[in-house]
Parts: structure tokens; C-alpha cells; sequence
């Protein structure tokens, strides 16, 4: 009798295992699909699509320290251009062609960006990390713009001719090979992100974000814990401006800017803080929503996009997502009952 119930209590325990894996292996799969359709039906877009899994980095990079640890930046920005930056000069400077290797140099130095910037900004809280992340993107952009010998200064950097993948595909002026890079880098970091908010350690930046207080009262390193976290972050945000640096083969200031800090905040809060899957999604709503308006409309375009901002906010406040998933559960309750 005892061995049976200890066998049903393991296959209980191991069933929300298998549910998690089954959805990710789910998303996995959609990424993947969505991804071979989109190239499939607009293969003149590849350009912009590699924009988008790129700038899907730097939102996830986001959702790291806002939606699951709870600290407010708007210079994430920072994190990213250090990154283009870092594999640019690598590649124009030093000779590191090599995609992979270039990817690895944005990763490191997204990495240090956000080891640095995370003292600064991890000193305040609330309305004064806002400021000081203002203050840390808006340096790091004088800084880009003042090392001219090394960054182009305003005219950008160029001369950046990654070499071919594998030493077999070259990178083509129709982006194929970069699409399909991206794609693939994609997909690991969000397979390695869902692992990383599940263990522990994502756990207890969940736990800090609710209360940080209770969780250093209980004897747990607050700030170090939030620091690992923005290294992270960078680490993920250098990623995605590594890869726009290979897939443009450029890196100009605007990777620096505040507007994308500020951009890249409005695509997480329109699919939804605090998840993965809503980093991605408003992120693609976003960027495809803001080209299309903006090709019919090329003077008015904010004023619609603003409108849909609005929306968003006031009649899904969880994000596009977070809409899905609540009409999705009333439907499932309406049916069992």
C-alpha cells in the first residue's frame, strides 16, 4: 500500500515537469515554424525580421530585470550597443570575423555593460533607477560619440565584412544566412531562459521583486542576487546587438540611444512583463505594427501607434499575452462548468 501511494505521489510530482516541457518544447516548435513561414512568404523581408529577433534580445534582456526581478531601467540600451560595438570593433579593428566569435565578443562585453551599470543603477530604487539607467545609456552614447578613432564616432562604424558560417555560408545581401542565424540563436537563449527563471535562482529574483524586505530579512543576498541577474541581462542584450552588427554589418549611435531603451520598455509592457513568450510576441507586434503604419502613414504613424499603446494598456494591463491566457482560462472554466 505504501509503495503505491509513494508511486502515485512521484508520477503527481513529475506531472507539472512534463506539462513545462511540453510547452516549451511547444514554443520551441512555434519559433521555428513561424520563423520557416515567415521566410518562406517574405523572403525581401529578411532584413527586418533579423531586426526583430535581434531587438527580441534585448526585450528579453528587459524582462530579466524589470518583469522578473523588478528593477525599472530605461538603459538597456547600453548593454545592447556595447555588445554591436564590441563584435563591430573586433571585426573592423582586429580582424574577428569569425559570426560565432563576434557573437561571444557582444556577449562578453554585454556582460561587463551590465556588471558596471548595475552599480550604478542597483544604488537607488524606484524613480531614482530610471534616472540613473537615463544617465547610463546617455553616457555611454557621448562616450561612442567622442571615441571616434574606435567607434566612427556619428558616422558609424563600418567596414565590417563578417566571414562565412562554418566557413560555408556566406552572408548575403538578401539575409538569408543572418535569419537563419538568428533564428537559431533565438532559440537557445529562450530555451536557456526558461530553465533560468525556473531554478532557484530565477525563483529568488521572483521572490525580490515582490518583496525585498521579507526576502533580505530571511538572509538572502538582495543586491548581489540582482547584480548576476544584470549581468545576465547584458549578456543577453550584447548577444542581440552582436547580432545586428553581423547581420548589417554597421553599428551607428542609434544602438546607444535612449529611444530604444524607451522603445524596448513600450514592446515589453505591450506583450507582457514577467514572460518570456510576451517579450517575443510584442516585440514582433511592435516592430511589424510600427513598419506597416509607418510605410502608409509615414507623418501620423506615432499618433497610431500611441493609440494602440493606449489600448493596450488600458484594456489589457498584462500585456498582449496576459490577454490571451485570461480569455483562454475563462474559456476553459466556462467549459468545465
Amino acid at each position: 500500500m505504501t509503495d503505491v501511494t509513494l508511486n502515485l505521489a512521484g508520477t503527481r510530482s513529475l506531472r507539472p515537469l512534463r506539462q513545462t516541457l511540453a510547452v516549451d518544447a511547444a514554443a520551441v516548435i512555434a519559433i521555428i515554424g513561424v520563423s520557416a513561414l515567415l521566410f518562406v512568404l517574405f523572403p525581401g523581408s529578411l532584413a527586418l525580421l533579423t531586426r526583430i529577433v535581434a531587438l527580441m534580445l534585448l526585450v528579453l534582456a528587459l524582462d530579466l530585470v524589470t518583469g522578473f526581478a523588478g528593477v525599472g531601467t530605461l538603459g538597456h540600451a547600453a548593454l545592447f550597443g556595447a555588445g554591436a560595438y564590441a563584435a563591430g570593433i573586433g571585426a573592423a579593428r582586429f580582424g574577428i570575423t569569425d559570426p560565432l566569435a563576434m557573437l561571444g565578443l557582444g556577449a562578453a562585453a554585454g556582460a561587463a555593460a551590465g556588471a558596471l551599470s548595475s552599480v550604478v543603477i542597483l544604488r537607488a530604487h524606484g524613480l531614482g533607477q530610471l534616472v540613473l539607467s537615463i544617465a547610463v545609456v546617455q553616457l555611454a552614447h557621448e562616450a561612442a560619440n567622442k571615441f571616434s578613432a574606435w567607434t566612427g564616432g556619428s558616422d558609424g562604424l563600418a567596414g565590417i565584412v563578417p566571414a562565412r558560417l562554418f566557413g560555408l555560408y556566406r552572408f548575403d545581401l538578401w539575409g538569408r544566412t543572418s535569419f537563419m542565424l538568428a533564428v537559431a540563436v533565438l532559440v537557445v537563449v529562450f530555451v536557456a531562459l526558461r530553465v533560468l527563471v525556473r531554478s532557484p535562482f530565477g525563483m529568488l529574483c521572483r521572490a525580490i521583486r515582490q518583496d525585498p524586505v521579507r526576502v533580505k530579512a530571511m538572509g538572502a543576498p538582495v543586491y548581489f542576487t540582482l547584480v548576476k541577474m544584470y549581468i545576465i541581462s547584458g549578456a543577453v542584450a550584447g548577444l542581440g546587438g552582436a547580432l545586428s552588427t553581423v547581420a548589417t554589418k554597421v553599428v551607428a549611435l542609434d544602438s546607444l540611444s535612449f529611444n530604444l531603451s524607451a522603445e524596448a520598455l513600450v514592446m515589453l509592457v505591450l506583450g507582457g512583463a514577467g514572460n518570456l513568450f510576451g517579450a517575443m510576441v510584442g516585440t514582433l507586434v511592435f516592430v511589424w505594427f510600427e513598419d506597416l503604419v509607418s510605410a502608409i502613414n509615414p507623418f501620423h504613424w506615432l499618433t497610431v501607434v500611441g493609440l494602440l499603446l493606449i489600448c493596450v494598456v488600458l484594456f489589457a494591463p498584462r500585456g498582449l499575452t496576459g490577454a490571451v491566457a485570461g480569455l483562454w482560462m475563462s474559456r476553459v472554466r466556462g467549459g468545465r462548468s
